[in-house]
């Protein structure tokens, strides 16, 4: 233990300003000087700095009758020590304690002046050390490692305190100090989870660079002067002579899976309470905070999970994971014998032990919070991304941990190279079964029994129409959410045969959704027939600029202030190009200039057309504005349907319409005369433009207003009325989930067919389901220029989430239904939320909401938030229901977690 020098021992008595005024100036002074590695800091009760702080400030103790204030009694920090801490080393502390609650960091110095005025203790000094991948942050090693020594042959073991910045070579010379060996007949292990993992040989790199960690094992193994072992250990720390075994020594306090402190064994800031004696005057210590559940006496499965520094993230995930039963009785039973040791794909089988370790801490009774911080230590070793204390997405964790665990729980020691074959028009069944068995072959664990489940893939070439099926497997579902803010757009309507007076249509869709929406709302809105469909266009200077012909365009890249057209055309016509009519005007100056809105209409590529056929297609479309009586008003709610009669002179002719067709060298023919005459039509052009020269005379003879002053797709000054949100079912997330959908254009699909790369379409159905269901809604958005998060509220089912209707395999007929047992909840932003776990104790058949260590319980109502964001559902027990997936599948309904 550090020696620290005692302050002269100043007049007894002093007054509580005197003693502010000292204390700020030590204060300041250590808030000039550098903190460096080295220093040494002090931990003081939270309760006893909270009386002194009173005292100085002048507020008396409810006990003092007479108005004299009282001063503090002598230190006392015993409240922070464990009982079995040795006398000859560095004093034990709680692992649960936190800075801030209950104790508080301080200088040497403003130790020294508490015990000349005060007297008490102990002292527990701690040292400053540098950390970090760059080892430039200065931090309070509040928490020293805290190892067990092995001996092997001898069975022997002590418990040894030391820094992380000390060297391998300290630890290798005070092994064979505590034992009474020749260093140069000691080999030193890291001997985590009692397995040789490497040999400890580079004296001069610190326990932290060979990233031992707190309650880690070290195996002091002793050779002879040959250089032989003295006794034959195996490369996985077992003893070849089958009569030495090291005994599990009592950790009363200490849990590989619990770790040291509150914040990974160091202070979280060392100047935090420098912070506060600088100030004048001194703000009086709020009274004490309660942290931690204590679960004696209670039910089991109500440990809480101390944060230490922006682990909330991790918290709800384990709480999760732990609370579903099948990995429950799976880790409290010898799971060590299903772990792969030798998987170059798992973690050595060190996660697995941790995380088993971890889950049966929390559920073993009468425990009270703690903080995971060895288990967090031990992910940050083998995904460096959730080091740290930054804050995490709960999800990529969970799917690192359930990826970690069963590589490291794979009972599949070889795995076999099999090519996946094309289903080659085979039946679906027999296709999936193959597939599903191939997976099982190389993957085969207590993870794959129970999350994972299989979906059909079927990719579409565009081109050629090449479709290829296969059946790949998933560990969850993410969904996507669409925006609960609706988008209103307008769009005026024509129709082709005339059948439709030209109308204005506002109408509702998805903020995201696609084009497709879009047509399907004014489809909706026109009471289409079954043999139409909409051809939706985009407006600019009276000429159509481009079709929205893709049903997967995005909505959002139709700006506001562009106009919209859309044209009602036979849906049986394939193989078809497009009759342009742009309607044209003279300006002042006699020149003729495009005006109004263009006019569509379809015609087979094999047709032959003759110029009479144009007229009366023309006349056709301009019957419904007609000047007739009884003429139908313009609305908003759709088309009217009215009959018509083409524009006639004396009773038996058509009007001839001036039509003049655009050739391929943009050369005007007038095709108003000669009406028997065939229009040669260029097979390579999808479109054939034509011009409708409206003469003043000829605007007389209809309601030209049809086809001027087209709305924009949002009209300026209109503010819609804001419509009641309402919540999203998690059935429709299912659906957008499945839905078909073209590849992005970064993961483009080798059509073996064409022998290129295609944007192919590409449809999921489900196929196979878990036993655990896992879901993540997809509520972070993320783009070039933003970060988003949708706070959608999604109407999840409780009780039966029936997913029947949605596997493909009809050949089951199990009912697919499912209960919810947990889920992960986010509060705030991407950068400052929260994240909580809402958890069903299936045994109580009650839920509760693990707020990091606070644990309460909560009704069902309660359960559903627009924060939920990782749902877990189980599979619901029927009568003569066998598993849908894995050969391993089991029931935890019922199940007792004693050991």
């Amino acid at each position: 233990m550090t020696e620290v020098i005692m302050a002269d021992v100043t007049p007894p008595v002093r007054s509580p300003e005197e003693e502010r005024l000292v204390m700020r100036d030590i204060a300041m002074a250590a808030g000039e000087a550098q903190a460096k590695e080295g220093d040494t800091f002090c931990l003081i009760t939270q309760r006893w700095w909270r009386t002194w702080s009173a005292f100085v400030n002048q507020s008396p103790t409810p006990s003092s009758s007479s108005g004299i204030l009282q001063r503090p009694p002598s230190i006392d920090n015993s409240d922070l020590i464990c009982e079995s801490s040795p006398e000859d080393s560095t004093i034990d502390i709680h692992d649960t304690l936190v800075e801030g609650t209950d104790y508080i960091l301080v200088t040497e110095r403003i130790w020294n002046q508490f015990y000349a005025w005060y007297g008490g203790g102990p002292t527990l000094a701690r040292k400053v050390i540098m950390r970090g991948s760059s080892q430039t942050e200065l931090t309070v090693e509040v928490h020293p490692l805290r190892l067990q020594l092995h001996l092997m042959p001898r069975v022997d073991h002590c418990y040894l305190r030391m820094s992380r910045r000390e060297t391998v070579g300290e630890l290798h010379r005070k092994a064979c100090e505590i034992f009474g060996l020749n260093s140069d007949q000691v080999n030193i292990w890291d001997y985590h989870g009692r397995r040789k993992h490497a040999l400890l040989n580079d004296l001069d790199k610190t326990l932290d660079n060979v990233n031992i960690e707190m309650d880690q094992d070290i195996l002091v193994e002793v050779v002879d002067n040959s250089g032989s072992y003295t006794t034959a250990v195996k490369a996985n720390g077992s003893l070849g002579n089958g009569h030495f075994t090291v005994p599990e020594p009592s950790r009363t306090n200490h849990s590989v899976a619990g770790g040291s402190s509150t914040s990974n064994g160091f202070s979280r800031s060392y100047n935090s309470e420098i912070s506060q004696l600088q100030s004048t005057p001194l703000a009086t210590e709020k009274g004490p905070t309660s942290f931690g559940v204590t679960t004696r006496g209670s039910c089991i499965g109500q440990i809480g999970l101390l944060n230490f520094g922006n682990t909330c993230f991790m918290n709800s995930a384990i709480q999760c994971l732990v609370h579903t039963p099948e990995f429950a009785r799976f880790f409290i039973g010898d799971f060590h014998q299903e772990i792969n040791w030798q998987n170059p794909l798992g973690m050595e089988g060190e996660l697995a032990m941790a995380f088993g370790e971890l889950l049966r801490r929390l559920w073993a009774p009468g425990r009270t919070a703690f903080a995971p911080r060895a288990f967090k230590t031990k992910l940050a070793r083998f995904a460096p991304q959730f080091g740290g204390h930054n804050q995490h997405d709960s999800q990529e964790l969970l799917a690192f941990l359930l990826d970690g665990l069963h590589e490291d729980l794979n009972r599949v020691k070889e795995k076999p190279y099999i090519k996946s074959r094309d289903a080659d028009d085979r039946p679906d069944e027999q296709v999936a079964d193959e597939y599903w068995a191939n997976h099982i072959s190389r993957n085969d664990s207590i993870i794959v029994d129970v999350c994972q489940g299989q979906y059909k893939s079927t990719l579409v070439c565009p081109v050629c129409d090449k479709i290829s099926v296969t059946f790949d497997p998933f560990m969850y579902l993410s969904l996507p959410l669409q925006s609960a803010t609706p988008r209103t757009m307008t769009v005026t309507v024509f129709s082709c045969d005339g059948s439709v007076i030209p109308a204005t249509c506002t109408v509702t869709v998805p903020k995201f959704g696609r084009s497709r929406d879009l047509i399907q709302a004014l489809s909706n809105a026109c009471s289409l027939k079954k043999y139409e469909k909409i051809l939706l266009a985009e407006i600019e200077n009276h000429a159509i600029r481009r079709f929205f012909e893709d049903p997967h365009m995005s909505l959002s890249s139709i700006k506001d202030d562009v106009c919209l057209s859309a044209y009602i055309i036979p849906k049986s016509m394939m193989n078809s190009r497009y009759l342009l009519f742009v309607n044209r005007r003279q300006d002042p100056e006699g020149m003729w200039k495009p005006y109004g809105t263009p006019l569509v209409f379809p015609i087979s590529n094999d047709a032959t057309i003759t110029r009479g056929d144009i007229q009366l297609i023309a006349h056709t479309m301009l019957s419904p504005i007609l000047k007739l009586e009884n003429v139908a008003p313009i609305t908003s709610s759709g088309p009217t349907k009215k009959e018509y009669s083409p524009c006639k002179e004396n009773g038996d002719s058509l009007v001839k319409l001036p039509l003049k067709l655009v050739n391929g060298t943009d050369d005007l023919i007038d095709i108003s005369i000669g009406e028997e005459k065939t229009i040669n039509l260029s097979s390579s052009s999808t479109s054939v433009v034509l011009y409708i020269d409206w003469s003043p005379e000829l605007v007389k003879k209809f309601e030209i207003r049809y086809l001027e002053n087209l709305p924009e797709v949002s009209r300026n000054g209109h503010v819609a009325k804001k419509a009641r949100v309402e919540p999203l079912s998690l059935y429709t997330c299912i659906e957008a989930f499945l839905r078909e959908e073209p590849l992005v254009p970064e993961d483009m699909w080798f059509c073996p067919q064409c022998k290129e790369q295609r944007q192919a379409s590409k449809k999921l159905d489900l196929w196979r389901l878990p036993e655990v269901l896992v879901i993540h809604l997809k509520r972070f958005a993320y783009s070039r220029t933003m970060k988003s998060k949708l706070e959608t509220l999604v109407n999840f089912p409780i009780h039966d989430f029936d997913l029947t209707k949605y596997v493909a395999n009809k050949n089951n007929n199990r009912p697919q239904i499912y209960e919810l047992y947990a889920l992960a909840n986010h509060y705030g932003n991407l950068g400052s939320g929260h994240y909580t776990a809402h958890i069903k104790l299936i045994n109580e058949n009650k839920w509760y909401n693990f707020d990091d260590n606070h644990v309460s319980a909560i009704s069902e109502d309660d359960v559903k938030s627009n924060a939920a964001y990782v749902l877990f559902y189980r599979r619901a027990k029927t009568d003569g229901a066998s598993a849908s997936s894995g050969a391993h599948s089991s029931s935890a309904q019922n199940f007792s977690f004693s050991k």
